[in-house]
């Protein structure tokens, strides 16, 4: 049954509804919120009266910055640095041979024998650098990105460990750095969330990676559908009218507002205020963004949606593309299957063939669209793998050294940083930590990672927190 808004306004006007009792009345009609009125109307930020920090208007950095945006690929299991981009030609030489020093391994039964990796690699590009026949998409963007060959962490199971690498603590509750980069920037399109997470797996695997924490929940991240309507519920019921659901918004919109002067410092209603009137401006625009119609065939083919390989994880790139280009700040790619316990050799070219050609595609078409110099590209797992066989044929997790790559916004491409041993185990040459990783990418932005705060509790919470944590300059231009 549809709401009676005159019949509700009335009963408001004499005082004898409650916020609750309207809600209860409304039903089912919480997904309908306005959208022609709210076109025409001032900021978002501003219309809810939100303060200075609790709000998505764009914000200064501290310095110019290098990079406005961020597209951060996550690839969650731990991709193999000795199979994709950390060549190690002793492992060919003393395969099936026990590891010649102590590791730190999960599994009581695991081998500690030696196994080559089973791909051949070759130098690409003008800068030389060898990546895995795995990587041909990559191949042909080498020269635009740096590879960081001694990532480590302090983790060794994937939720830590994933956490870590998200919002720089091994436990849930802390705010992603996505969070931290809307926080501490806003947005540059008030129609669209400053966090967009494109997660190819299930919400529960995604919850502690996009959240906000106790950050205000305007800054957590807003999962988008890669197919259909990209949020549940965004599009207007057919049986409720434009106008219903505009007088609809105005008159929850009331009652929030009333509620919130009485429940000073509810952060949770500020960013329920906020989010109703985001939701419908999003009507119109987030459905734009997902409608890949009006995208050349070319454009297509070199994301490779017109394979069955690589058309989803093609499809979610592209819809990152488009994000970035109206002006989202930080958009989210979260893929969780590169955790490969066994058959490496077969799930591995699974996953690569999957997401390689993507990959690069994004990057070439950052590059032709004049947007890579601006938008920082990240490449990453939680850890990687180990140089030993598990079984017959798979690795184990390993924290202690790993490879991931950054590229465009300030990066300096064709770059290759640090290193690990001979037998790929242990980053051996300036080893980047979780926190180094978080403090460069706040400098590209033009933040200083020590003065990205926000009390919690009586403290100064950070993203990189108390943890030490140096720029990685080596790899800026």
């Amino acid at each position: 049954m549809k709401p009676d808004f005159d019949t509700l306004a009335n009963r408001l006007a004499r005082k004898m509804m409650s916020r609750r009792e309207m809600l209860q009345d409304c039903a089912g009609g919480l997904g309908a919120i306005a959208l022609s009125s709210l076109m025409a109307k001032p900021s978002m930020a501003s219309a809810s009266n939100a303060t200075p920090t609790e709000n998505l208007l764009a914000k200064l950095p501290h310095f110019a910055p290098k990079a406005k945006q961020v597209v951060f690929i996550f690839l969650g299991g731990g991709p193999s640095q000795m199979d994709l981009m950390d060549p190690k030609p002793m492992l060919t030489k003393y395969d099936g041979q026990p590891i010649p020093f102590s590791i730190n391994q999960r599994a009581f039964s695991a081998t500690t024998k030696l196994m080559a990796s089973p791909f051949k690699f070759q130098k690409y590009g003008q800068s030389g650098i060898q990546l895995s026949e795995l990587l041909p998409g990559l191949s042909k963007v080498v020269d635009d990105i740096a590879v960081i060959r001694s990532g480590v962490t302090t983790r060794i199971d994937h939720g830590e460990a994933m956490l870590m690498t998200h919002t720089g603590r091994p436990l849930s509750g802390f705010p992603s750095m996505g969070s931290w980069i809307s926080y501490a920037l806003g947005s540059e399109n008030e129609n669209l969330p400053a966090y967009v997470a494109i997660p190819d797996t299930t919400p529960v695997k995604t919850h502690s990676a996009i959240s906000s924490g106790w950050l205000p929940p305007s800054y957590q991240g807003s999962p988008f559908n890669l197919t259909g309507s990209p949020i549940h519920d965004l599009q207007r019921p057919e049986s409720v009218s434009a106008k219903e659901q505009e007088r609809y918004l105005e008159l929850t919109q009331m009652l929030n507002r009333r509620h919130r002067e009485m429940s000073a410092g509810h952060s949770d209603l500020d960013a329920r205020i906020h989010n109703f009137e985001l939701a419908a401006h999003m009507q119109l625009e987030a459905m734009q963004q997902v409608d890949l119609s009006n995208e050349s065939e070319a454009t297509k083919d070199l994301y490779g949606l017109n394979d069955t390989i690589t058309e989803k994880f093609g499809k979610q790139c592209l819809i990152a593309r488009r994000l970035l280009e109206s002006g989202v700040r930080f958009v989210h790619l979260i893929r969780n299957d590169w955790d490969h316990h066994s058959k490496l050799t077969q799930l591995l070219t699974q996953s690569t063939q999957e997401t390689d050609q993507p990959v690069a595609a994004l990057v070439q078409d950052l590059k032709l669209r004049g947007l890579l110099d601006s938008t920082l590209v990240i490449w990453a797992g939680e850890f990687g793998r180990l140089p030993t066989a598990e079984g017959l044929d798979g690795r184990d997790h390993n924290p202690h050294g790993f490879s991931f790559w950054m590229a465009g916004g300030g990066v300096k491409g064709g770059t290759v940083y640090g290193a690990t041993d001979e037998f790929g185990y242990a980053a051996v040459e300036n080893p980047v930590t979780v926190a180094d990783f978080h403090a460069t990418v706040l400098h590209l932005l033009g933040l200083d990672h020590t003065r990205v705060t926000y009390e919690f509790e009586g403290r100064d919470e950070s993203l990189t927190g108390v943890e030490p944590a140096e720029v990685i300059h080596d790899i800026l231009a």
